[in-house]
């Protein structure tokens, strides 16, 4: 587990440092993205994301689950059919979010304009 996990359940941080450690790590946040879209299956999730190997996408849903933000449904067919969605909580985050990923894209606009003039 890494140090920041352990942050996400400290009540003595910053609130937004309590957030960040929860979706630290490289896949949390597309993760977020794509099931926001509604409940997908871990191979449609692999497929959408072709450096994510299965072993790490479980370790981070499993991690998400944990935290709160993804629901884990497995179906009793065979073969097992296992399917995650967002909860309310991970619904409310993404949406927190939101402002940031526009920042963030203002930002990125921003530095490719002063490339631009170079």
């Amino acid at each position: 587990m890494k140090m920041t996990r352990s942050r996400a359940q400290d009540p003595n941080v910053c609130g937004v440092t309590a957030a960040i450690a929860v979706i630290d790590g490289k896949w949390k946040t597309i993760l977020l993205w794509l099931l926001e879209s509604g409940p997908r299956r871990p191979g449609e999730l692999r497929r959408r994301l072709p450096g994510l190997t299965e072993k790490v996408l479980t370790q981070t849903l499993r991690e998400m689950e944990v935290d709160g933000l993804v629901h884990r449904e497995v179906h009793d067919v065979r073969p097992l059919k296992t399917v995650y969605s967002l909860t309310a909580f991970g619904h409310e985050l993404s949406e927190a979010l939101a402002p940031l990923s526009d920042w963030g894209h203002r930002r990125l606009e921003t530095l490719a304009e002063a490339q631009s003039v170079s």
